[in-house]
């Protein structure tokens, strides 16, 4: 609960950063906008006349001002209608009366404030109705053209967020689904184990001693495989050995074990517990069902620039479409959300009475995907 608390503060700081940012650039876009769109009117007119007359200056600067107050005001009314894009059904009526009214208020008061502090030529002097028509004529189109810009901006930044939140959601379904993974990969055998090491606490103490051990490493090590991606070979080619001594306390002389490893590969990065799973597999599903028992030899080397882990075991593999066990089920999915295509798996019977487990992990510098 403390570490969810954590998450939420830092959420919410996150956020209320965010719309400062957002805030901010609102205002930057507004003044920016507004000077540009004042300069432009400046540049025209003195392409046009060679002169910008004082009050022209005045009625420009006029305009700016109240575009940038009823811009304001209107993307003020949006974000409480929650007239923000996309907008579907009478949300359009809504926003149609909602920029008649912008444009009518914005004419009318730039009419009047220009009657009150008389910003016009007395030779051309119009009247107020005329004046407010003239101006919803001319000037209020800017409105439109800064509605669209807001509308524009908009949509791409809820494209850009709709993209950002799949890729965050496609990363933390993976993680989700990696986490549900690893918790089902806990030893079957600890019941086993535990039998066993009771048998040998009279018997062999020493013996017993190092199993608890063993079994302990093992237990740790299925806790630990939650909070890391990756680890080496050879961590967990301990875990493998330790779970095989203990298996061999039960099988005794029915079970076999065989290591062909690389010494170059122990320091490649194989996902945890995976190697543990095709072993335990290997046992639960061959050596347990032969009457004489069997055989297993794992191995591990390069082929070209891919890293080979091989599992093979006395028995027989039932091909059938839908009886895949957990541990085959694991393996791949583990290896499809970690290493995407640049991974593969393969299980298939050999020689009549043998099984393989192969899987084929990229070489050294491996990137997770996220």
């Amino acid at each position: 609960m403390v570490k969810i608390g954590s998450y939420g503060a830092y959420l919410s700081i996150y956020i209320c950063r965010r719309m400062r940012k957002n805030h901010l650039a609102y205002w930057w876009c507004q003044f920016g906008g507004w000077t540009f769109y004042g300069l432009s009117m400046f540049f025209f007119i003195w392409v046009y006349y060679f002169d910008v007359s004082t009050l022209y200056l005045k009625r420009t600067l006029l305009s700016i001002f109240f575009g940038l107050l009823f811009t304001h005001l209107l993307r003020f009314i949006i974000l409480k209608l929650k007239l923000t894009a996309p907008i579907f059904g009478k949300q359009w009526i809504h926003l149609f009366a909602l920029i008649l009214f912008i444009c009518i208020a914005y004419s009318y008061a730039i009419s009047t404030v220009v009657e009150w502090l008389k910003l016009y030529d007395p030779k051309m002097k119009a009247s107020v109705p005329e004046r407010f028509f003239l101006n919803l004529v001319t000037d209020s189109p800017i409105i439109l053209v800064w509605l669209s810009i807001y509308y524009l901006w908009h949509y791409i930044e809820n494209t850009r967020n709709t993209k950002i939140d799949s890729v965050k959601m496609e990363s933390l379904v993976k993680e989700l689904q990696l986490k549900t993974i690893k918790a089902h990969i806990n030893p079957h055998f600890i019941f086993n184990a535990l039998n066993s090491i009771r048998a040998l606490v009279d018997e062999n103490p020493e013996r017993a001693r190092t199993a608890i051990t063993e079994l302990s490493n093992i237990l740790r090590s299925s806790m630990q495989a939650e909070k890391i991606e990756t680890t080496s070979l050879e961590k967990e080619l301990s875990i493998v050995k330790d779970y095989l001594e203990l298996e061999q306390i039960r099988f005794e002389d029915r079970l076999k074990v065989q290591y062909e490893i690389d010494e170059d590969t122990l320091d490649q990065q194989v996902p945890p517990m995976m190697l543990q799973t095709l072993v335990e597999n290997a046992i639960k599903h061959g050596i347990s069902k032969q009457v004489n028992g069997g055989f297993i030899k794992v191995s591990s080397d390069f082929s070209g620039d891919y890293h080979e882990l091989v599992v093979e075991n006395t028995g027989y593999l039932n091909t059938k479409k839908g009886t895949e066990g957990f541990g085959i089920l694991s393996t791949i999915n583990r290896l499809k959300l970690l290493y995407g295509n640049n991974a593969n798996f393969e299980i298939k019977n050999i020689n009549g009475n043998m099984v393989k487990a192969k899987v084929i992990l990229p070489v050294a510098s491996v990137s997770l995907l996220k």
